[in-house]
Formats: C-alpha cells, sequence, structure tokens
C-alpha cells in the first residue's frame, strides 16, 4: 500500500493526472491475464485479442 500512496503523491505534486487511466488499463489487463492462465475461459480471452 506505500507504492500506491507514494504514486498517488507524485501524480498530485507532478499534476500527471493523465498517467492513472494508462496504469489503471494495466493493472486490469495484468489481473485478466493472472485470473485466466490455466482456465476454461482463456480460449475466450485471446479470440477478443
Amino acid at each position: 500500500m506505500n507504492f500506491i500512496k507514494e504514486f498517488w503523491e507524485f501524480l498530485k505534486v507532478r499534476k500527471k493526472y493523465w498517467l492513472l487511466p494508462i496504469i489503471i488499463v494495466l493493472v486490469i489487463f495484468g489481473g485478466l491475464i493472472v485470473l485466466t492462465q490455466g482456465s476454461a475461459v482463456a480460449p475466450f480471452i485471446y479470440t477478443i485479442f
């Protein structure tokens, strides 16, 4: 949680709020890959891309 707090402070100080959507999308895609690896849902996820 310390990393998230420091990252949020960095965004506030540097006024780089445009980075937030990029980070959120990367985290969602990373979580999707981790959760679907080795499951029956994986072939359906790969057809999206």
